[in-house]
């Protein structure tokens, strides 16, 4: 199947290509030109903009599912297909922490089926823990709370079929920089974060391997004028990955724009930490083995402290443009192209190029989806 998508504006790495044409080719992205074959088959989205379909590398559940549940029709479907309503095309289901079994038997089900899902495509796994500290465990169960031992990471790799990708570590945690060591040179990218490490320990951990952190400011120690702490490291380290939340309940506007200014759009990854909640009403829900209550556009423990979140990730792009802290085309990056780069897929997923799957985005002016396109069919109007 070959045609060609007309439209305003086309979202590439780093260019903005003007009103011209994007080839689409068995499912596949071509070349973008000036002017459509004569005859060609066209797609007409004059007057929208068409950017890559987002990633979102943190992400727990959507509407009604969670990763924790380890449930085939609950990722592969339910969350897999609900997702494309959110312009996400590409995703990493990421249990909490949870005892060895427990993430074990996640691994199972996703390397047996990833290849199975219906809508968003299974990128790899996140497991966001269990190698954290109780200081700042937010809404997870600090009783499965451990060191980090490479026998862990080889057991849920074998049964993930190599599909875990990403894991959370506190680096202050003992033993943490040999792990850290070691579990990146297996492939797996090293997210620092649920951490009250100083200053010193934070840098340890990225000399020693790790490259991302997790959901920036929240559960880690902060930066003051004597210990500049997890988040003083975060703004100091060039070419590491800055996880955000941007909800507007995690993490206020202007404290996302100092990440983003210190940053750069190329290493601020745009992710949910949305849970089962999101897509749903508000009403009590369960997230991991804590109910949480969702109101007000956020999930809440009884401590009155967020959880999690209910954030959709077209809208978390668009929130960044709305408060004035980036432009349409950061915004994207910070969506797709960098949540990518920050776990090894840039020439998997996450921008426009030849010979990549066709997943896309289509998106007005206002930066609201459109509709989102899965190798080069249309999967989700709104």
């Amino acid at each position: 199947m070959l045609y060609y998508i007309k439209a305003d504006q086309f979202f590439y790495p780093y260019e903005i290509k003007k009103e011209g044409y994007l080839e689409i080719k068995d499912g596949k992205f071509g070349n973008w030109v000036v002017e459509a074959p004569e005859n060609a088959e066209i797609l007409d989205y004059s007057g929208f903009w068409i950017a890559p379909g987002l990633v979102d590398t943190h992400i727990h559940g959507f509407g009604g599912a969670d990763s924790q549940d380890a449930e085939v029709e609950g990722i592969m479907g339910t969350m897999s297909e609900g997702l494309l309503s959110a312009g996400v095309t590409s995703f990493f289901p990421t249990p909490l922490t949870d005892s060895h079994e427990g993430l074990l038997k996640c691994c199972q089900v996703i390397g047996d089926h990833y290849q199975e899902a219906r809508g968003a495509k299974v990128r790899g796994i996140f497991f966001e823990g269990p190698f954290f500290t109780e200081e700042h465990k937010g809404a997870q169960n600090p009783k499965y709370m451990r060191d980090a031992k490479m026998w862990e990471i080889e057991d849920w790799q074998k049964a993930a079929k190599g599909m875990l990708k990403k894991v959370g570590l506190a680096p202050e945690r003992a033993g943490s920089e040999d792990f850290i060591r070691k579990a990146t040179e297996a492939g797996v990218a090293i997210a620092l974060g649920h951490s009250n490490a100083t200053y010193e320990q934070a840098v340890a951990g990225v000399e020693a391997g790790a490259s991302i952190w997790i959901h920036t400011y929240n559960g880690m120690s902060g930066l003051t004028h004597k210990e500049p702490g997890m988040v003083g490291a975060i703004l100091n380290t060039p070419n590491t990955y800055a996880e955000l939340i941007c909800d507007g309940h995690h993490v206020r506007p202007v404290a996302a724009q100092i990440v983003m200014k210190m940053k750069g759009a190329d290493h601020v990854v745009l992710i949910t930490d949305s849970m089962r909640a999101a897509g749903l009403p508000d009403g009590p829900y369960m997230l991991g083995e804590f109910e949480v209550e969702v109101r007000d556009g956020a999930a809440w423990l009884p401590t009155g402290r967020p959880a999690a979140s209910i954030l959709t990730l077209k809208t978390a792009v668009k929130n960044v443009v709305d408060w004035g802290i980036a432009t349409p085309s950061e915004a994207i990056m910070m969506g797709s192209l960098t949540a990518a780069k920050s776990v090894g897929l840039e020439n998997v997923c996450g921008q426009i190029k030849t010979d990549l799957d066709a997943d896309f985005i289509v998106l007005n002016p206002h930066m609201e989806l459109v509709a989102t396109y899965l190798d080069g069919e249309k999967r989700y109007e709104k």
